[in-house]
């Protein structure tokens, strides 16, 4: 995959720019413009590209993990947390409701399932 090396394209501007009295607008238009400025191919010496594809890198990317958003997982936060529900639940363990989804057990004050997060109100 060729991704753009901005790190690198914005340490050799600013090294050789004088920018003191800028505003950002200013730097950015000025950085975009030098960008696009024909520089001499590196590989053809006759032929001018623009500067931008000098930043052009070729990069190999280890596979990226996928996030299920409609998937809930516990990562056992909350159950380690000792909070259950609501701040404001009762202590008493008599009174607790089932998950109409998974059957856990969840205090009566619960508004989420802490087995599969289903709404239980």
């Amino acid at each position: 995959m060729k991704v753009f090396n901005g790190k690198e394209a914005a340490n050799d501007y600013m090294s050789s720019h004088t920018l003191a009295f800028s505003t950002p607008e200013l730097t950015l238009m000025r950085f975009s413009f030098w960008l696009g400025d024909m520089v001499p191919d590196p590989e053809n010496k006759d032929d001018g590209i623009p500067r931008l594809l000098t930043y052009i890198e070729e990069k190999d990317f280890a596979p990226v993990e996928i996030i299920d958003d409609e998937k809930y997982v516990p990562t056992g936060a909350v159950l380690g947390s000792g909070l259950y529900g609501s701040a404001n639940s009762d202590d008493s363990s008599d009174s607790e409701q089932f998950c109409p989804e998974c059957g856990g057990k969840n205090s009566s004050s619960a508004k989420f399932c802490r087995e599969c997060g289903t709404n239980l109100i």
